[in-house]
């Protein structure tokens, strides 16, 4: 397989870099290509960011002189961004060639299955830190949170202190007890005590769901790069990186994921220094001067004007400081509460986190794994906070939401200012580093989903439920192989699908049903003696199901009517002024005829299952999904009792304690 796989490899990089070089690029002064912004059907809440309004007299006072110099920075045309496609190109491929080396490296020494799931158990604490870390540092924390506070403020900033808060679950709860009673999957936790294939059957399914769910905003934000910066059409993207992908898992296994990860977290890191520091250094590293001149912007002022639906300014309302405020994005407090709550829950039962503490020789290691991650972690979304607030000031909401309406491109713009703007050497040159580093970080991720996802798959269910557990070797590492190809297949398909949602927010709900359905059960399969196989089915199986029905009918979903409404205010607005005024002028008429446009398109419409509006008001549906999820585990543990299931407690119990039993680590 490796002799067909390593050509494989080699023929889509270059078949890559043949397309991007082949595709027509309009020329600019700057020197490199304007690559237009992907159409955009967006989330209704991020769309009533972006919606055009009247270009009105704001009653802010003149901006500060860090604003100005925001003003005056060149910039592309709206809806275009200026790349240098050599520096690009040549990242891309820098990236490629150093990560598939490490693939190539890693196979030979993967001759076992644990090699393959567990990385032989041989990575240090220190080591595992820095791979959770870029495990957790996805595109969603540096793409799509940057991105969210770029057009919402602090409302972006409640995702990160989610990812914080979540790793004390982690360090408390979950680290020793799974790394002492796991081998390689969360299936084989909540095995342990129940010799149902049922059980193994289940986990496996909930994991692949829970996987696949997490890899879309890794995929669509790969899909988005390669487009906006190389020229490749949005399904091209998909494909080429999900092939990509599954070369890496297959051949490398968890020993070339974890370097990967490992690298690429160092260069997030590196990346996030640069960028704060530059932004910081406009401000002359004062953190007051810098926050004011966010408050005192234009262009922040018009953009939260615009979020709000003022269509004109209210006297005396101070839109800068509004930027500044929780809010603009999630409206409803219950709102930030059931996202910190699916963050808190979610994030320890991610089925590609729990095999990270299987990689460390003992429970000592997995605990100052999760120690050096949350240090790691905490620091860089500090960072990432610098670079929302800085994308605001310098780069303008306007221009981020012009580009691409989700927010997802603010982290590569700002990048592109800092070093200089478009069409300077630093600055393209800058640009094309960063975007290298988000691409190192969706490999690396989605390397880590569709590993844990063919795990579950190969050792869940093909050896201990359809061969009884009993497999070779050389034949369950043959299978895994087989199935990354087809959860990687999956990946393609719903990355092409959800080209237009912003990645954080799909994170976020992958949550949800995590805290919902996994985190119960495995809580309860560590620490509660009565805990049997009906309790594990019920929870993994309603949990899952009640998550994506509430998240199937609440504001996520696009609304059409709602969308019409919306048209129709900006259509009697413009209309009624136009009667007054007698004219408008050309941006209004293209905003005029948007709206018309919208309304007609979407005036009968419904929702995905037939609404007219949601059901549910919030955005996350972690703070009714996650009681139902606990309750139903409960409920049906006590309906339905197990006294052999009870009786192997005491086992599970010494072995998650004391690290009994443990299989000894390959050093490496």
């Amino acid at each position: 397989m490796r002799n067909v796989l390593l050509p494989l490899m080699i023929a889509l990089t270059l078949g890559t870099w043949l397309l991007t070089a082949a595709a027509p690029a309009r020329a600019s002064q700057g020197g490199g290509p304007e690559v237009a912004a992907p159409r955009s059907v967006v989330h209704p809440a991020v769309a009533a960011a972006s919606v055009a309004v009247l270009p009105a007299a704001t009653a802010a006072k003149a901006p500060a002189p860090a604003a100005t110099t925001a003003a005056k920075a060149p910039a592309p045309a709206p809806g275009k961004m200026q790349t240098n496609r050599v520096f690009t190109i040549s990242m891309f491929l820098l990236i490629i060639a150093a990560t598939a080396g490490i693939v190539v490296w890693a196979s030979k020494s993967t001759t076992t299955a644990s090699d393959y799931y567990a990385a032989g158990g041989g990575i240090s604490g220190m080591q595992n830190g820095w791979a959770i870390a870029g495990d957790f540092l996805s595109a969603a924390t540096f793409l799509g949170i940057t991105g969210l506070m770029s057009l919402f403020g602090p409302d972006g900033f409640m995702y990160s202190v989610g990812i914080i808060i979540s790793f004390l679950t982690i360090l408390l709860i979950i680290a020793e007890p799974c790394r002492n009673a796991g081998k390689y999957t969360l299936g084989d936790i909540l095995a342990f005590r129940s010799s149902s294939r049922l059980v193994r059957g289940v986990a496996a399914l909930s994991a692949v769901v829970v996987s696949i769910f997490y890899l879309l905003g890794q995929m669509v934000g790969a899909g988005k790069l390669m487009q906006l910066l190389l020229g490749v059409p949005y399904k091209v993207s998909i494909i080429g990186v999900g092939a990509l992908i599954i070369v890496y898992v297959a051949l490398g296994g968890m020993k070339a994921t974890t370097w990967v990860q490992i690298i690429k977290a160092a260069l997030l890191m590196f990346t996030g220094v640069i960028l704060s520091a530059g932004i910081l250094w406009k401000s002359g590293f004062n953190l007051f001067a810098f926050f004011d001149s966010v408050a005192a912007s234009p262009a922040v002022q018009d953009h939260v004007r615009g979020v709000m639906k003022h269509q004109v300014a209210e006297p005396g309302f101070d839109y800068g400081q509004r930027f500044l405020e929780l809010g603009l994005f999630f409206k409803n407090p219950l709102d930030q509460v059931s996202l910190g709550l699916a963050w808190i829950l979610g994030a320890a039962g991610l089925p590609h986190v729990m095999m990270r503490f299987f990689t460390v020789p003992n429970a000592k290691e997995a605990r100052k794994s999760v120690v050096v991650s949350m240090f790691l972690i905490g620091i860089f979304l500090v960072m990432v906070s610098f670079l929302g607030f800085g994308a605001a000031l310098y780069v303008t909401p306007q221009k981020i939401s012009a580009l691409d309406k989700g927010g997802n491109m603010a982290g590569l713009l700002i990048a592109q200012h800092v070093g200089g703007g478009a069409g300077t050497v630093t600055g393209d040159l800058l640009l094309a580093f960063v975007c290298a580093v988000a691409f190192a970080t969706i490999l690396a991720v989605v390397s880590g989903l569709v590993l844990a996802s063919s795990a579950a798959i190969a050792h869940d269910l093909y050896v201990n439920v359809i061969k009884g557990g009993k497999a070779d070797q050389h034949t369950q590492i043959k299978v895994a192989r087989v199935a990354s190809f087809f959860v990687g297949a999956i990946a393609i398909v719903l990355g092409i699908a959800c080209e237009n949602l912003n990645i954080a927010q799909l994170v976020g709900l992958a949550l949800a049903v995590v805290a919902s359905a996994n985190f119960p059960v495995l809580v309860f399969a560590l620490f509660w003696k009565r805990f049997n196989t009906a309790g594990i089915v019920a929870g993994l199986v309603v949990g899952t199901v009640v998550t994506i029905g509430i998240l199937m009918v609440s504001p996520n979903m696009t609304y059409p009517k709602k969308i019409a409404a919306d048209a129709r205010k900006v259509v009697l607005h413009l209309e009624k002024k136009q009667a007054e005024a007698g004219a408008l002028s050309p941006d209004e008429l293209k905003t005029l005829d948007k709206a018309r446009s919208d309304y007609a398109k979407n005036k009968n419409g419904t929702s995905l299952v037939g609404l007219d509006e949601p059901l549910f008001p919030l955005k996350n549906p972690g703070i009714l999904s996650v009681p139902i999820g606990f309750l139903v585990t409960i409920a049906a543990t006590l309906l339905f009792r197990d006294r052999r299931e009870e009786e192997m407690f005491e086992e599970l119990f010494v072995r998650q304690t004391t690290g009994y039993g443990v299989a000894k680590a390959v050093k490496h």
